[in-house]
């Protein structure tokens, strides 16, 4: 496993193909709180997040099998039920909804939070979860409607036990004899060849967007949509390494990204802005982000005029930072308004481009 000192802690998790798992060093603190927040972040998330507009559209997929729902007053997904859905994958679809939701709310009856219920099938009765909101009870509810899979409740493991126990024991194999010294030793090895160790997957990193037109151009333009800008601190020498801060600022989004894209869920562009990038000089100064050694995350939306800042200066492991960016995918928190200039209007983008074609045309 390439360690090379003590203590280390190491994250294995699936990977894309079999027996090729991600190997991954855990950078973090070396605090129980943190450990767990990095281990649980890890648990993959199969759980729907539905609304009023998409449910039934949820609801219609997959009928033949049942569907569970919760519905919660947080925005973010508990690792409780990313576990259990886990634990159904394939059995039971499992879905998220907001208490805000209220059509849904309403249809199901649900009057306090947070709630369970499950939906066996299209045309049956649905099945309110009364007990604690704990995972084994969870599971033996949900263990009525499908049968989890056999790792969730260990019974695979006790089956193979229970099936070596009864099977016919294996003829007696004659004993190796001890070599004596005049014999010449094998050329077999009789230990185990040893497995290479799998090398760890890695993860993109975040486009750049070096110039200031390549930032006009992908996040200020009038019709540009959300982008989230790591806008990275100005740096006297091009070589200098970036403080801890943005790396971990980089690392994490780029984490997020890619799991988002193992999902297949459509996530709003990422990018990393360097200090030297003039529109980002430009644009911290409009914003107010007038601290230009600091690392600044930002959300901006140019067709709709909002921009809002992840404000943990202390904290941009990946847990907070997926935390912001999934309360804006959720359309939660505050928004500021873009000041004026920050995004050129329809007429003054064709101008500029027709400039810049004419440009090119002359060379």
């Amino acid at each position: 496993m390439g360690v090379q000192g003590f203590p280390t802690l190491k994250i294995i998790t699936p990977g894309k193909k079999p027996g090729k798992p991600k190997v991954e060093d855990y950078q973090g603190a070396r605090t129980a709180k943190a450990i767990v927040d990095t281990v649980v972040d890890r648990i993959p998330n199969h759980v729907k997040r539905a609304t009023d507009k998409d449910l039934d559209k949820w609801l219609g997929q997959n009928e033949e099998r049942p569907k569970a729902i919760l519905f919660t007053e947080k925005g973010t997904t508990s690792a409780l039920i990313r576990a259990l859905a886990v634990d159904f994958l394939g059995a039971i679809d499992v879905a998220q909804v907001r208490s805000k939701e209220s059509a849904s709310v309403e249809k199901y009856g649900v009057s306090e939070f947070p709630a369970l219920v499950v939906i066996p099938s299209s045309d049956a009765e649905v099945q309110l979860y009364e007990g604690e909101l704990k995972k084994q009870p969870i599971l033996e509810f949900l263990g009525q409607f499908a049968s989890p899979n056999p790792d969730a409740t260990g019974k695979a493991a006790s089956a193979s036990t229970n099936s070596k126990a009864k099977a016919k024991p294996k003829a007696k194999q004659p004993q190796k004899q001890p070599k004596t010294e005049d014999e010449e030793p094998s050329e077999e090895n009789d230990e185990p060849e040893a497995k290479p160790v799998q090398e760890p997957e890695s993860i993109p990193p975040l486009s750049t967007l070096a110039t200031a037109e390549s930032l006009e151009s992908s996040c200020l333009a009038p019709k540009s949509s959300t982008c989230v800008l790591v806008l990275l601190p100005e740096t006297s020498d091009a070589d200098a390494e970036l403080p801890s801060t943005a790396t971990n600022a980089l690392s994490s989004l780029a984490e997020i990204e890619y799991k988002h894209s193992l999902r297949g869920a459509r996530l709003f562009p990422a990018y990393s802005v360097p200090g030297v990038n003039t529109g980002s000089q430009a644009l911290r100064t409009a914003l107010g982000l007038e601290d230009s050694k600091s690392v600044q995350i930002i959300a901006i939306n140019a067709r709709r005029g909002w921009w809002r800042r992840y404000g943990n200066a202390e904290d941009f492991g990946i847990v907070a930072v997926e935390s912001w960016v999934d309360a804006i995918r959720l359309g939660e928190g505050a928004k500021e308004k873009l000041p004026e200039g920050i995004v050129r209007d329809e007429a003054e983008t064709q101008e500029k481009k027709a400039e810049t074609d004419a440009e090119h045309d002359e060379l």
